[in-house]
This record gives structure tokens, C-alpha cells and sequence, in this order.
């Protein structure tokens, strides 16, 4: 899709996709109660993924001011520490610490991603409107109204990810997430549709990182910080619309030429299953048992039913034959040394070595102390890897939404395991009932790790009453996580 005439300087009319996301996040109106009810504990679960990640040295040493000294009292809060930033730094602490440990919500389709990234600009932006409001007498932003936009970015985020790969063009994923933060940020700060399509149309200006940093020989910790760096972007973006009038760039997607269609996206425009609505945040995974890159989560849970069968007799093992979609097979079949905690939580081979041997999968797993066990690396050069092409028709098949994986264990007396197939995870929607519970365990755990006993009491008991929190002030809410 082009702009008719390269040589003429008349400004045109604002692309369609921008102007329908403008439409939506100001118009459309959320009436969807498991929309919200997911939405609730999507929130719960991204803090929680937090507050885990507060364990680990290298997430932390990103979370404070740019430069030292540079924090902002009275701005945005980061969850779990003492540190008050400005709105877009903040931003890129909380995706920073929401996004670590590859636990918190996934969407999988033509573009795989995890939504829940967005609350690091949205919770950022909700803090320090409502802390300002309340310095100034206005009235603060809810937790509902958290909740709202998070549907929104979810949305946004997830209807471009269905037919539209732009790990194909070799972009990162990352870069949805800046488009829909930017587009909910602009509007909390009081944008209208005209500053959202300028935020947003700055955004695909940007254009992508590339996912250098997630693949081998290159894979390293940016990828974890990758949805953080996105956030700031977007609060930028938000904040130069609104609050400086920046002027925006009505054909950035067509343009001929220098179009984001054109520079990267080989010419060919969006393409959209569905309008947006509230379809991403009910069909939401959620990452509940295993920190595990989502396209091996079902194939984690079939390893841990046979580890009772194998765990005697891993040297003794032949071969283990797994099963798994296209998506697996392209960005997590990894052969050869292993170099970092990066390296392993994207190799879907280490993911079910350990669980093979040790009956568990955890964050810990994946670091160098666990991963120089003699038997894991001899266990993955036995492992063969290939994709059932139904697992795949499932993957995409938009009723379904499956995460199929396939492992069965093949030993040298000529005996076998059986196969063991799991057609979708218990974060699917399918298994809401089966994982709601799980999940508010695991936050619980990941409050009790990191936040005094009296600060967990108090959240335990602000999250037990829906409405309640709901109703709650953002900023009260976020002075319960605050150290």
C-alpha cells in the first residue's frame, strides 16, 4: 500500500490502522466481565513476576534513576524498591521487572508476545497522574481504570500479533508493545484521538529492534529488558503528543518509499482478523507453573509426568523424540553450548532436560550452578526435535489456541515411555478453573520472597475483595508494593 504521488507535498489523510486504534481506545467501551476478571489477575500475576524478579541482581541494577541522583519525589513508584522516577523511566523499570524472568502473560499467533509488558508504562503513567492528583485535589485513577487500559493495550497488541509476523521481517515483537503503550499512555494523560494517531504514528517511525538479542549465537538479557526499553519509548511518545504538541507523521505506515510498510515490512500492509474488543485479555496464557518461553510450556508439563519413569535411568537413555509447533521448532530447537541464563530459558531441549532429571522447572534452573549438572548437556544432544503439523494447525486455529507438545523417552534395551501429549497449558483459557488457583499461589510466593510479612497481609487481603480493589486509588494500590 503506497501514497498515490511520491512527489507531492500535501499532507494526507491519518492511515487507517492509526485512526482505528484512536477510535477504539477512546471510544469503545469495555462491558466484558471475564475481560475484567482476567484482567485482574493478570495485574496480580505481573506484580508477582515483579517482586520474583526482585532476586536477581542483574534485573535490579536496572530499576533506579538513569543516572544517579535522578529520582523524581512524588513521581512513579517501582514496586518492590524505594525508587520514585519520572513516569518513562519508571515505565522501563516495571516492563524491566515484569518481563525478567519470561513468567508473565503470553499471545501466541503469526506474532508471539506477552501483553502484559504494557503495564509498565500504563502502571507507570496511572502513578504519577494520581499521586499529582492527589497533591492537587483531583481525583486519582483506580485500579479499574488500570484494568481498562490494560484490556485496551492487550487488545491492540494482540490483534496485530494474529496475522501479522514481524519476527518474519525480523523485528521483535517488543514492537507492539510500544505501539499499544503508546496509544494508552497518550490517552491517560488527557490525549484526544488527533495526539494518540501522533503518538502511535511516531512509533512505527521508530520502526523495530531486531531479535538478535533472543536468538542463537547472539541470545543475552536483553531480551528481558527489551519490553521495558519499549514502555519508556511509548511514555515519550505519549508525553511529547500531549504535553509538547509534537506534529506527527499522518502516512507513516504508507509513504511511499519511506513508509513503514515500505522500509520494513516488504511493501505489504496489516492485515486484521477481527476489530478490537475485548478477545486478547479472555483468551489471555498465563505462565503459572513453569518460567518457561510458552511455546515449550506444554512440553515442560509432559516431561515432569515422566520424570518418575526416567529420572533412575537418564544415563541409560537413547534418545528423547519431542514433538512441538512451527513457532517451537524455529525459535527454541537449540544445539550446542549454552551461554548464559538467556540462552536457556529459550532452548527448548534444557527445558525439558531439567525436569526429566530433576522433576522441576524454576527461575533458578536456568542459572550456571544448575546448568553444569554432567547430565543435562549429554541428555540434550539426545534429544530430536520436529513439528507435528497438527500442533501447528491448532496454534493458529483461532478457536483453539493451542501450545501442543509431544515428548516420549526411547532407552537402549529397546524400551520406550509412553508418549505423553499436552494440547495446552494450564494458564489456557481452557484451564481457568484448573489454574486460577495455582496462579494466586504463586503470588502469594512471590510477595512472601521479597515484601515484609505486614506489607503481604495487607495485599493479600486488598486483592480478596474484587470490587474492593477495584475501587481502590492506583496510588494506594502501588504504596502497598513499596519498600
Amino acid at each position: 500500500m503506497s501514497a498515490p504521488d511520491i512527489r507531492s507535498a500535501r499532507r494526507p489523510d491519518p492511515d487507517q490502522p492509526m485512526v482505528d486504534i484512536a477510535d477504539y481506545v477512546v471510544d469503545y467501551r469495555i462491558d466484558s466481565r471475564e475481560a475484567y476478571d482476567t484482567a485482574r489477575y493478570m495485574l496480580l500475576d505481573s506484580l508477582g513476576t515483579a517482586m520474583l524478579a526482585m532476586s536477581f541482581p542483574e534485573c535490579v541494577k536496572h530499576l533506579g534513576p538513569l543516572v544517579p541522583g535522578a529520582e523524581l519525589p512524588g513521581g512513579a513508584r517501582v514496586p518492590g524498591t524505594s525508587h520514585e522516577l519520572d513516569p518513562a523511566q519508571a515505565a522501563f523499570a516495571m516492563g524491566t521487572q515484569i518481563r525478567w524472568l519470561d513468567f508473565n502473560d503470553t499471545w501466541l499467533a503469526a506474532e508471539w508476545g506477552h501483553p502484559s509488558d504494557n503495564l509498565g508504562a500504563i502502571l507507570a503513567v496511572a502513578d504519577y497522574l494520581s499521586r499529582k492528583a492527589a497533591r492537587e485535589g483531583g481525583a486519582p485513577l483506580t485500579v479499574r481504570d488500570v484494568l481498562t487500559w490494560a484490556i485496551k493495550a492487550h487488545e491492540i497488541q494482540g490483534c496485530y500479533a494474529l496475522l501479522n509476523s514481524f519476527n518474519r521481517v525480523g523485528q521483535d515483537h517488543v514492537i507492539l508493545v510500544r505501539l499499544a503503550s503508546a496509544a494508552v499512555a497518550t490517552a491517560m494523560l488527557g490525549g484526544d484521538k488527533a495526539q494518540i494517531i501522533t503518538a502511535i504514528s511516531h512509533s512505527w517511525i521508530d520502526n523495530g529492534s531486531l531479535r538478535t538479542y533472543r536468538h542463537a549465537p547472539n541470545t543475552g538479557p536483553r531480551k528481558s529488558w527489551a519490553a521495558g526499553d519499549a514502555c519508556r519509548r511509548a511514555v515519550l511518545h505519549a508525553i511529547n503528543a500531549v504535553y509538547r504538541g509534537v506534529v506527527g507523521y499522518p502516512s507513516a505506515l504508507t509513504a511511499r518509499t519511506w513508509g513503514y510498510y515500505d522500509v520494513a515490512f516488504k511493501g505489504k500492509p496489516f492485515e486484521f482478523e477481527r476489530p478490537f474488543g475485548s478477545y486478547v485479555m479472555e483468551n489471555i496464557l498465563f505462565k503459572i507453573s513453569y518460567p518457561a518461553e510458552f511455546h515449550a510450556q506444554t512440553a515442560v508439563e509432559c516431561a515432569m509426568q515422566l520424570h518418575p519413569r526416567v529420572a533412575d535411568r537418564i544415563d541409560q537413555i537413547e534418545r528423547v523424540v519431542i514433538e512441538t509447533q512451527e513457532a517451537g521448532v524455529r525459535i527454541i530447537d537449540k544445539t550446542g553450548p549454552l551461554a548464559n541464563y538467556a540462552d536457556r530459558d529459550h532452548c527448548l531441549q534444557y527445558m525439558v532436560a531439567v525436569p526429566l532429571i530433576f522433576g522441576r522447572l524454576t527461575a533458578g534452573d536456568y542459572n550456571d550452578d544448575v546448568a553444569a549438572d554432567p547430565r543435562i548437556d549429554p541428555l540434550r544432544e539426545k534429544m530430536v526435535v520436529s513439528e507435528n503439523p497438527q500442533f501447528t494447525k491448532d496454534y493458529f486455529d483461532p478457536g483453539k489456541r493451542y501450545i501442543g507438545n509431544a515428548v516420549q523417552v526411547f532407552f537402549r534395551d529397546g524400551s520406550s515411555t509412553e508418549r505423553v501429549a499436552v494440547d495446552f497449558p494450564i494458564g489456557h483459557r481452557r484451564r481457568r478453573e484448573e489454574g486460577i488457583p495455582v496462579l494466586m499461589r504463586k503470588f502469594e510466593a512471590a510477595l512472601r520472597g521479597h515484601l515484609p510479612a505486614h506489607q503481604v497481609t495487607a495485599i493479600l487481603a486488598a486483592t480478596a475483595d474484587p470490587g474492593g480493589l477495584d475501587s481502590m486509588p492506583v496510588q494506594e494500590f502501588l504504596a502497598l508494593f513499596t519498600l
